[in-house]
């Protein structure tokens, strides 16, 4: 009885496999595929002074920003400086940026983003002095202060040779803003939130529109192919709405199209590619030119003859032999359509070359864009 037993378990594996190994449907999330308007990072940006440097901050006489900066920080400190000969490589001015998240609140803090603006050559181991952080509105959002980190290593000889890896004048500080102020978006009190898709397609905002009306129905709308507007059921806050919404599955469309980027020689095309009945032979023809010289000298005791260099030309045309017409029928997967054109033996620049000449031809139903 083993072995009938044995042999049925088989056949159930056998079988299950069969069942599984169908196309599976290649789901998103939601709040994979969008954006949520208003919930964004806001860009900030500062002016400020890098101290401390070994002495490969800015050369004063010839940044004078650099000067007036110092001079002015002096000032507010009670240091008159105004009339006295600066001459410190020390310090540098820097322009400091960051984003600041949504919904930051005061006195938590995010990284921080530190570029030179003058002729310094390097802000290793400098430290940034408090140094108040603008948004787009003109208000402060959060000051940036603390040791500069730049990742990187120079160094120089007595010669004047230099050599560094990475680039000193540049570098990040952890954790180097504390924010101040909130952008005051106010997500709970919303009555209505627009979804924006990454992608922009018809068919995709229809779908998240019935994947959403389908566990809450009436809440959501497909206004154009980027947007979708949703507002609440009754009796659910907008934060415990979208929170179930985000999760939903939806499997996106997409247009079919080619990007090629001939620089490096990269071809992605999308699942949706499709090929008309085509002809396709591809071939190399190769003009090889060879100079030499060979020596003519005159017969043995011969008096009237003189050793001269004859240059010699060889000249020859090698056309690859073999390679035969590939024909794509019409409604051609990517799979189909990639098989035929590898069993042609082309690099990717070649590919990029028949590509596009099947698209002039008019048999390759998708959008090409070239990088």
């Amino acid at each position: 009885m083993r072995h009938p037993i044995r042999l049925l378990s088989v056949l159930l594996l056998a079988a299950g496999l069969a069942l599984g190994s169908g196309p599976a449907m290649a789901k998103s999330r939601i709040k994979d595929i969008v954006e949520f308007e208003g919930v964004r990072d806001n860009p900030l940006i500062g002016y400020g002074l890098v101290v401390g440097l070994n002495g490969t901050g800015d050369a004063l006489r010839n940044a004078a920003f650099t000067k007036q900066s110092l001079e002015s920080m002096l000032e507010r400190l009670g240091v008159n400086t105004r009339d006295a000969t600066l001459n410190t490589k020390n310090i540098a001015a820097v322009m400091v940026t960051a984003n600041l998240p949504p919904f930051a609140a005061p006195g938590s803090r995010i990284d921080v983003n530190v570029s030179s603006t003058g002729d310094a050559k390097s802000l290793l181991g400098g430290t940034l002095l408090g140094t108040p952080l603008y948004g787009e509105d003109g208000s402060v959002y959060a000051v940036a202060q603390g040791t500069v980190q730049t990742g990187s290593v120079s160094a120089s000889g007595a010669s004047g040779s230099t050599i560094s890896k990475g680039v000193p004048t540049a570098g990040r500080i952890a954790a180097g803003a504390s924010i101040e102020k909130e952008t005051g978006f106010q997500l709970a009190s919303m009555s209505t939130l627009r979804l924006t898709l990454r992608n922009p397609d018809f068919t995709t905002a229809s779908r998240i529109a019935d994947v959403i009306n389908g566990r809450f129905p009436g809440s959501a709308v497909a206004l154009n192919p980027t947007i979708i507007a949703l507002h609440p059921v009754d009796g659910q806050s907008m934060m415990s709405f979208l929170n179930q919404v985000e999760n939903l599955s939806v499997e996106p469309d997409a247009p079919a199209k080619v990007v090629i980027d001939e620089i490096a020689g990269v071809i992605v095309m999308s699942e949706n590619v499709r090929v008309s009945t085509v002809a396709i032979q591809q071939g190399n023809l190769t003009i090889t030119v060879r100079e030499s010289s060979q020596v003519s000298q005159p017969a043995a005791f011969s008096k009237t003859g003189t050793t001269a260099v004859v240059p010699q030309s060889d000249v020859s045309v090698d056309e690859e032999k073999g390679k035969k017409f590939v024909t794509l029928k019409s409604g051609a997967s990517l799979a189909t359509m990639v098989a035929g054109l590898n069993a042609l033996g082309v690099t990717p620049r070649d590919m990029i070359s028949i590509l596009q000449s099947i698209r002039t031809a008019g048999a390759l139903q998708a959008d090409i864009e070239v990088q």
